[in-house]
C-alpha cells in the first residue's frame, strides 16, 4: 500500500495554517507553540496540575518550566497552591490569559467553521471521527475524558 500522499499533505497544510493565526498574535509576546498548548490546556482545564499537564503535553519537565515561567512572568498564568497538598503547583488561567485564549480560539474557530460550511450537516461527526481516529488507541480514553469532560465520546 503506497502512502496517501493526497491526505499527508492535506493535513500538513491544514495544521501549518491553522496554527498561523495564534502564531502571528503569539509572536507579539515573543512566545510560541509551546505557549499557546499551555494556555489552551489550562484554560480548558483550570486547576490542572502542573504533572497533569506534562502528561497532556507529553513535553520534558524542563521544557514546560521554561514556558510556564514565562507566562507566569508575563500574567498570563498564576500558579496557586493545592487545597489538600499544598505542594501541588495548580495552574490558572489570569484574565489576561483568558482573553488571549480566547482570542487564539475565537480565529482557529472561524477557520472550521468556514471549512465546515463548506461540507455536509454530517462533516462535523465525520471530522470528529477521523481525528478520534488518528489518536493512539493507547491513550484514546484519556483524550476523551479530556476533550469530552467524561469517560467517552458521546453518540
Amino acid at each position: 500500500m503506497s502512502p496517501d500522499y493526497e491526505i499527508i499533505e492535506l493535513f500538513f497544510f491544514a495544521y501549518r495554517d491553522f496554527v498561523s493565526d495564534p502564531d502571528r498574535m503569539l509572536n507579539s509576546y515573543g512566545f510560541g507553540r509551546a505557549h499557546h498548548r499551555i494556555l489552551h490546556f489550562v484554560g480548558r482545564q483550570a486547576g490542572l496540575n502542573v504533572a497533569e499537564l506534562l502528561d497532556i503535553l507529553r513535553i520534558t519537565k524542563q521544557s514546560l518550566n521554561r514556558v510556564l515561567k514565562e507566562l507566569i512572568r508575563d500574567g498570563f498564568v498564576e500558579q496557586r497552591a493545592g487545597v489538600t497538598d499544598r505542594r501541588q503547583r495548580l495552574l490558572y488561567l489570569t484574565e489576561k490569559g483568558e482573553a488571549l485564549s480566547l482570542a487564539m480560539s475565537a480565529v482557529q474557530q472561524e477557520r472550521i467553521a468556514r471549512a465546515l460550511s463548506k461540507c455536509d450537516a454530517a462533516a462535523r461527526e465525520a471530522v470528529l471521527d477521523f481525528l478520534f481516529a488518528m489518536i493512539d488507541p493507547d491513550d484514546s480514553a484519556h483524550v476523551a475524558r479530556l476533550v469530552w469532560k467524561g469517560a467517552g465520546r458521546p453518540s
